[in-house]
């Protein structure tokens, strides 16, 4: 009988089938995730003319947009490229977080 060895990949996965159970995600790695907007939006949201501004924007708005793109709805130059990248949970905390940012 061949010993039960796990590879890499096995081991991430377990990992990562772990970590979606947990409720909430770790505020530090949200503000990472949304730390990739900022080239296009600016730090912390606060983007500058011509772009669109997420601090403190509506999350409830900003969420139907990030899915809209992510299905196709709304057309976008990167963004429907962009919201596949994450999970919907994953776009809800993007979209938190930046709600929770001052204006």
């Amino acid at each position: 009988m061949k010993p039960l060895v796990f590879s890499g990949l096995a081991a991430a996965a377990l990992c990562l089938a772990a970590g979606s159970a947990q409720a909430q995600v770790d505020p530090l790695q949200v503000r990472s995730w949304a730390a990739s907007c900022a080239a296009c939006h600016g730090t912390n949201g606060h983007a500058q003319t011509g772009n669109e501004v997420l601090a403190g924007a509506n999350k409830d708005e900003m969420m139907k947009k990030l899915m809209d793109f992510k299905s196709g709805a709304k057309p976008a130059t990167i963004m429907h490229q962009l919201s596949k990248g994450y999970t919907d949970e994953q776009l809800a905390a993007i979209s938190a977080w930046f709600a929770a940012q001052k204006k």
